[in-house]
């Protein structure tokens, strides 16, 4: 087929459906979009908390529990371990199909009388206060991950150990305040470092080692602020800097960040790619607009995937899956998934299905466990089955969905956001996408304002010492205020062994203003046109003098790319030419 332009359902802007597109959605037997690929994306993350517990009542024994469901939503939760033991059974909630109503409309009833678990978790191990994760042991306030140990305050990970205030990493060891470090061991304040150890406030380092506030090194020994130094005098440097003082470390941190805007940034973060393209992309082939996406091929407009291959519009999981499409939290050996959510481990052939596991065979199911042949949580023989969804697709085109919007929903399309339990600013939608409460509501979206709990700080951050050798441990007692929104927040003895262990302060600001302070460093999933900030013999602004000629000479770099910086970013950005010749 041709390609074709067509006009988004929801936010009326015009978007394409290329050749390729239309072979994919024939493959899976499904029709095209409605919805553009951005608005696709944010409909889906409205379902994913990323890294909130609410306290709320236990829907079976009325006790106080923790869940990434907030109270306020009319969804039924159950503690986790029971959730998952036999003293229930989603096929009591089993029903008919209603051929004079919408699909869709039966579909959020069960969603809402079937319990939902606490915390999304599985094989943990004193790890009471993490969600979104597989394995994790000894941690706390860990969220969406594979593997993690003796570790707290990390979102996004695969194989970390001992790390705290972590955002995207993969083998990681002894790390701090970092955001994507994989495979490095002792990494502290720092941005995209790859395959290194003992780094401080650098960006942008590959095959390093001893390394304080650099950018754009390779391979690299002994550098500080991008000037070599020898082994002795790099020693000397790290004595006298002395990084157990807080004072020292916003000294640092500041020096840093300021030499990192003056040097450039490639367009975009693509590692051992084939015809990709997108941000932070690593080991794939054919991957296009995409977002963190690490060994994929044949995929697009997908988002934080590892392991996955001919996939359309999936956010998060992937592993070992394929032939996935417009779904929310899915894979890990999983196959032909489709506008499903939170259904992982050992899967196949679910459509519109809902906290599903261990599933084959179902279409507008919730909360099955090793299930086959079901719809609506109800059993049907094979035969029955495969009559049914046929006959149940060509119904939810004669009798569509329509959301208090007016958004029509056909097959094909995935859950509105008002199935979500959660408001439009308690998902991740929010994170990646901010809207003010008044923007979200005349968008249709929930919004739910914020309830803290109030509670009376016993010390300021401004009044801890400044010197982690001065810190007692009484200050495990102290419920601390923080320095930028004041909330109150603890210190926890896992978290204090290791800022004594490496020499870190104690931090002044709570676990949320960290992230976000992590967080001015992620690009949004989302790109753009650009051109290369190269002009010649400097960059654009002329705060870099490029250390070799270019191919262009001293005339404007001509280069043009997709990129995911902002706009309005401040950084200076090279196409791949120009970034691989200032690379050093």
């Amino acid at each position: 087929m041709e390609k074709e332009t067509r006009n988004c359902q929801n936010c009326k802007t015009d978007f394409v459906i290329e050749p390729e597109d239309f072979a994919f959605y024939q493959k899976i037997d499904v029709p095209p979009p409605t919805w553009c690929p951005q608005c696709r994306m944010v409909r889906r993350f409205i379902f994913r908390n990323e890294h909130n517990l609410y306290r709320r009542p236990d829907s079976h024994t009325g006790e106080d529990i923790f869940s990434t469901v907030p109270k306020e939503s009319d969804a039924k939760v159950y503690e986790r371990s029971f959730w998952w033991s036999d003293g229930w059974n989603p096929l009591d909630y089993g029903r008919d199909i209603d051929w004079n109503r919408p699909f869709l409309e039966q579909l959020k009833e069960l969603m809402y009388e079937v319990p939902w678990p606490s915390r999304s978790a599985l094989n943990l191990v004193n790890s009471d206060y993490c969600a979104n994760l597989n394995g994790g042991k000894n941690s706390y306030l860990c969220f969406h991950g594979f593997d993690i140990e003796n570790s707290a305050y990390v979102i996004g990970f695969s194989s970390v150990k001992e790390g705290f205030d972590l955002y995207q990493s993969r083998h990681a060891e002894l790390c701090y305040d970092n955001y994507m470090a994989d495979e490095v061991q002792r990494v502290f304040f720092s941005t995209n470092v790859e395959e290194s150890h003992d780094i401080w406030f650098s960006k942008n380092i590959i095959g390093c080692n001893n390394i304080f506030g650099s950018i754009n090194l390779r391979n690299k020994s002994y550098y500080i602020f991008n000037k070599p130094v020898s082994k002795e005098q790099h020693k000397q440097f790290m004595t006298e800097f002395n990084s157990g003082l807080f004072k020292s470390v916003e000294e640092m941190r500041q020096k840093a960040e300021e030499l990192w805007l003056q040097h450039p940034n490639r367009f975009t973060l693509a590692i051992n790619v084939i015809d990709s393209t997108g941000e932070h992309i690593e080991h794939c082939k054919n991957v296009k607009d995409s977002y963190f996406i690490h060994n994929g091929e044949d995929m697009k407009h997908c988002q934080m995937i590892e392991d996955a291959k001919d996939c359309y519009d999936l956010s998060i999981v992937g592993r070992k899956s394929e032939l996935m499409y417009d779904s929310m939290v899915a894979g890990v050996e999983a196959q032909n998934i489709k506008f499903s959510f939170n259904c992982v481990e050992s899967i196949s052939n679910l459509e519109y299905c809902v906290m599903c596991f261990g599933t084959a065979n179902a279409f507008g199911c919730v909360g099955l466990k090793k299930g086959e042949y079901a719809i609506l949580n109800k059993k049907y023989s094979k035969e029955e089955y495969k009559e049914l969804v046929i006959k149940l697709k060509q119904h939810m085109n004669d009798l569509p969905y329509t959301d208090g919007q007016g958004r029509v929903y056909k097959y094909g399309e995935f859950l509105p956001a008002e199935f979500s339990p959660l408001a439009y600013n308690e998902s991740l939608a929010q994170t990646f996408f901010p809207l003010t409460k008044e923007e979200a509501v005349a968008q249709g979206y929930q919004w739910r304002d914020e309830e803290r709990r109030q509670i009376e700080p016993t010390i300021q951050a401004g009044d801890l010492p400044d010197n982690i050798a001065d810190v007692q441990d009484d200050v495990l007692k102290q419920i601390i205020g923080c320095q930028t929104c004041g909330a109150a927040f603890r210190i926890i003895p896992m978290e204090l062994d290791f800022y004594r262990n490496i020499k870190l302060p104690i931090p002044r600001r709570c676990p949320d203003c960290r992230f976000a302070r992590r967080f001015r460093f992620v690009n949004p999933p989302v790109f753009r046109l650009s051109k290369c900030h190269c002009s010649g013999a400097k960059d654009a602004s002329g705060q870099y003098a490029n250390q070799v000629a270019h191919s262009h000479g001293d005339q404007p770099c001509p280069n043009e790319f997709e990129t995911s910086f902002r706009e309005e970013a401040k950084e200076i950005i090279y196409c791949e030419q120009c970034y691989k010749s200032e690379t050093i």
